[in-house]
């Protein structure tokens, strides 16, 4: 058991696609919104049920799209409904999470945030959760703290975070600054940082206190900080929110967390790590997710499909099924099939991250309806 952090509010950014994992994910049911474990949960609802204990139930924020109200609050039947903060449109990670920062700090000027996603899948728990407790420790000493996941192979579908001197923060034994952060880097790249045993994998999950957080935002991007002040100074009065939010939010900057306040606050010297020693996946694409129902066993045909009729031969792969039909595998290796009823994808893991031109190429051909 861990006990709650009383100044720890935990945010949970709920958004985007999944393009990567279509025709599984969809706009109107992306990928938080599914079991892709076979835990029986949604990813959201995990995502919720590792956080509860760090927080209660009444401190977790979930910002999410309008169109994803109802199945966010199905999914999560406990959640406060002053916690379900509604985005009329997607503007990235900078204003989704500032949004939640503003929104918390006008209620409670001392919380301290952790921004965590709706769609990753984390094991080992109590690894996690004290992970967590010394990125509060970090945060409550002014710097913003991120959570950084040891490589276990030159991926070069993540960022990468370079860890620097240690700090001496009472609380967190492993934490220590940051001194740079490197976008995907090519293959070559990848297998040096690996080696060097100095970069970690760039999972997203921040805490700071909200307050460190508004004004590193304020610092470096004073347009998007002057809009989430308009949004939160009525947020919680509702005849004066909707008309604020639909006339401010479309013209909030769209930027990446990453880019207004993990990028500058670490060469600034202010933006601190701790190592994630617990198993993570962000569930990136279908060859990620054939890994993780697997169990890394290559040669292993992993099903997923509460009513999957798959007869297979010496094959390997995934096979995703939502339909009643019969697929039958013979003697094919690290194959991905997809089978819904309006749509069937087929490729290879060594593919998987080309799914996304699929999509790009169905929006440009006007084949919107299986979006």
């Amino acid at each position: 058991m861990v006990d709650a952090i009383s100044d720890l509010y935990a945010v949970i950014p709920a958004g985007g696609v999944g393009s990567r994992l279509w025709p599984l994910s969809r706009a109107d049911a992306p990928k938080f919104l599914h079991d892709l474990t076979g835990s029986g949960s949604s990813l959201l609802r995990d995502t919720w049920d590792r956080l509860e204990p760090l927080t209660g139930h009444d401190r977790i924020a979930v910002v999410t799209g309008r169109a994803h109200r109802a199945a966010v609050e199905a999914e999560l039947p406990g959640i406060p409904d002053r916690n379900v903060f509604l985005e009329s449109e997607p503007r990235d990670s900078g204003a989704a999470i500032g949004l939640a920062a503003a929104i918390l700090s006008r209620r409670d000027p001392d919380v301290i945030i952790g921004s965590f996603h709706a769609d990753h899948v984390i094991r080992v728990l109590p690894v996690f959760h004290w992970a967590v407790q010394q990125a509060v420790a970090v945060a409550r000493e002014g710097y913003i703290c991120t959570i950084g996941i040891t490589p276990t192979e030159p991926a070069v579908g993540f960022g990468y975070i370079q860890k620097g001197e240690m700090l001496a923060v009472e609380g967190a034994p492993e934490a220590a600054l940051v001194d740079r952060f490197v976008e995907k880097p090519d293959l070559a790249t990848a297998k040096e940082y690996v080696a060097s045993r100095s970069f970690f994998w760039n999972a997203g999950m921040f805490i700071s206190r909200a307050d460190v957080l508004l004004g590193e935002i304020a610092e470096n991007d004073p347009e998007l900080y002057a809009g989430l002040m308009d949004l939160a100074e009525v947020w919680d009065d509702r005849e004066r929110r909707g008309p604020v939010v639909d006339r401010v939010w479309p013209t909030l900057p769209k930027i990446a967390i990453d880019y207004v306040v993990a990028e500058p606050a670490a060469a600034k010297g202010r933006l601190a790590v701790v190592p994630g020693h617990f198993d993570w996946d962000d569930v990136g694409d279908f060859a990620s997710l054939a890994k993780l129902n697997s169990g890394g066993r290559k040669n292993d045909l992993a099903i997923l499909g509460e009513n999957a009729r798959i007869l297979s031969d010496a094959a390997s792969g995934i096979v995703v099924s939502h339909t009643k039909r019969v697929i039958s595998l013979i003697g094919v290796k690290d194959i991905v099939v997809v089978d819904t009823e309006d749509a069937l994808l087929v490729t290879t893991s060594e593919h998987a991250q080309r799914v996304k031109h699929v999509v790009d190429a169905l929006k440009l051909t006007g084949r919107g309806d299986v979006l």
